[in-house]
């Protein structure tokens, strides 16, 4: 590490915590807390996360990036979140909203953001080193600063549920910085509107809004269906700012709008108001963008926060004329808000932005020395047999263009919510029958979820069409496939609207991965596979050579590529 070096870490201590090492403006580390505790979306201060950075060269005197000017601790496990979406039909929450952005409201986070300088003091991070940057303005960093296209202006859009008690922002990005000109309150939320549905329908709100967009394309009456996503545009208008919208007139604020959603969606099918909340999503975002598109004259567009995490809306926006260009940032949930404050605090000390964003695997690598202790470890049952290869790339394509179900954990672990090759389950996405094995085997995932591919880049346009070309290594973008290729991955597309979210990879990116899928395509013809996360139901993605061990042994995947060891379950004696 030189000594003139910038370096700053970034924190998001709430739902689903994560930490970022940013060197002269450069992400070099990024790592979820969860994939160390091994408990799923674990929040509060990443102390684990934070002793892997430092490891990594951080030293113990930079500066600390925190997103948001406050934390609420001890609210990001499922039942304490199901606990306060059940209140928000409760007469307690009606009563705080009209507090928020008051006296009182400013002395609640005051006292929250002095507990959360004590809970970093304890780890021996003092107040001087925290910088806090609001919320959305993480995210829109996270997007402006990555983006392609550092030399332009850039139209920079964030969306989610709240924080900072804000649901959305409009910025200009240009010269290396962000210029605010619109944002929306928390009580006017749309994020928040979508997760009360996902509540209503039965489903964790903050984690299972995929599964609703998921079950929108069953409904195939199109007049039920804008019919539904009417009845959800009822609630919101415009305001005289096009930039701006608002709950209508009588419509109570998001966060106390349970016992409101209850009475307007009773009686109506499940699936018919996930099918109308989604394309409710998709009209408002294209909408908004469109109007900001018009007031500014960019059309270049950055996006962040987690309502941007919906596919299905990326590629609505994707299609609009008045776009030109548009970058999601990955994984844009508040996770990504780790990279997202230290860029920004990098940026204001100086450092540009490096450029556009690379290849995302920011975590720790496994290695094989780690690899041959933990199947040493494991290996007394006599369940599995592994041995040593010099080209795991081709035995893994071997078994795969064999119709084989292999899991892969290699190299450095990738960030946030998509499995990118380097933590995943792979199959031939020509082989329906590949996702109920999985499920059985592995993911217990519902039965209306689809799965999605990895595929080579440079075949990307045989397999489907994209509005404009726009790059997709992160999963961050929905397509819609072609119909002559559609027999080639259809257990990595949807069964219903044949849309497939894919990763895009390239040698550059992942040299590795992409030399095993061009020995698959040398077998098969085809370059592209289906890539879900390698995990159980319920729990992270695996992180570590010992995971990797232990989600293989409880589970009924028989193949395993662990580093450069080939791993196999050993048939049971009768």
């Amino acid at each position: 590490m030189s000594a003139d070096a910038n370096i700053v870490l970034g924190v998001h201590d709430g739902h689903n915590a994560a930490v970022a090492l940013v060197r002269n403006g450069r992400v070099e580390f990024a790592l979820q807390e969860e994939r160390i505790t091994r408990v799923k979306n674990q929040g509060d201060v990443p102390a684990n996360a934070l002793k892997a950075a430092v490891a990594g060269g951080a030293g113990s005197n930079v500066r600390v990036a925190l997103n948001g000017r406050y934390m609420n601790y001890g609210q990001w496990r499922r039942e304490d979140i199901l606990e306060d979406y059940g209140r928000s039909s409760g007469f307690s929450s009606r009563i705080k909203q009209p507090f928020k952005g008051t006296l009182l409201d400013r002395v609640y986070q005051r006292r929250k953001a002095v507990l959360r300088e004590e809970r970093f003091g304890e780890l021996g991070i003092g107040r001087e080193r925290l910088a806090t940057v609001e919320h959305h303005l993480a995210h829109a960093s996270a997007a402006y600063y990555t983006c392609p296209w550092p030399d332009e202006p850039v139209l920079v859009l964030t969306c989610d549920g709240s924080g900072d008690r804000l649901s959305a922002t409009v910025s200009v990005g240009e010269r290396g910085d962000l210029r605010r000109i619109a944002e929306i309150p928390e009580q006017d939320s749309i994020g928040r509107l979508y997760a009360l549905v996902t509540h209503y329908l039965g489903m964790a709100p903050l984690e299972h809004e995929y599964k609703v967009m998921g079950l929108a394309p069953y409904v195939p009456a199109e007049g039920k269906i804008a019919g539904a996503a009417e009845m959800f545009e009822k609630l919101f208008e415009f305001t005289r700012d096009p930039l701006v919208w608002r709950r209508r007139r009588g419509v109570p604020s998001m966060y106390s709008a349970g016992a409101f959603l209850e009475n307007l969606l009773g009686g109506r099918r499940f699936d018919l108001i996930a099918a109308g909340v989604q394309r409710f999503i998709e009209n408002w975002l294209v909408t908004w963008t469109r109007n900001a598109i018009r007031e500014t004259g960019i059309r270049k567009v950055a996006c962040s926060g987690g309502v941007f995490m919906n596919v299905k809306a990326n590629l609505r926006l994707l299609e609009m004329p008045e776009l030109e260009e548009m970058y999601v940032f990955p994984s844009c949930g508040d996770e990504s808000n780790s990279i997202g404050a230290a860029l920004r605090l990098a940026s204001q000390m100086g450092d540009a932005p490096a450029g556009p964003l690379g290849p995302i695997y920011y975590g720790e690598p496994i290695t094989d020395g780690e690899v041959e202790t933990a199947l040493t470890s494991a290996a007394r049952g006599g369940r599995f047999r592994s041995f040593y290869l010099s080209d795991i790339e081709r035995k893994t394509a071997e078994k795969l263009a064999q119709g084989k179900i292999v899991a892969r954990a290699q190299g450095r672990a990738e960030f946030g919510a998509r499995a990118l090759g380097n933590r995943s389950i792979l199959a031939r996405a020509d082989s329906p029958s590949a996702v109920r094995v999985i499920n059985e085997m592995v993911k217990s995932r519902d039965f209306w979820m689809p799965f999605a591919p990895s595929v080579l880049a440079e075949r990307a346009d045989e397999y489907y069409a994209k509005p404009k070309p726009v790059a997709s290594p992160h999963m961050m973008f929905a397509f819609r496939s072609r119909p002559e290729k559609r027999a080639a991955f259809p257990a990595a597309q949807h069964p219903y609207d044949s849309t497939t979210r894919p990763q895009e990879v390239t040698a550059a990116h992942n040299p590795d991965y992409y030399r095993l899928l061009k020995e698959f395509e040398a077998r098969t013809g085809e370059g592209i596979l289906l890539n879900t996360s390698f995990n159980l139901h319920g729990e992270p993605m695996v992180y570590r050579a010992r995971d990797a061990v232990d989600v293989f042994l409880r589970s009924g995947l028989e193949y395993m590529a662990l580093g450069n060891w080939w791993v196999e379950k050993v048939a049971k004696r009768a």
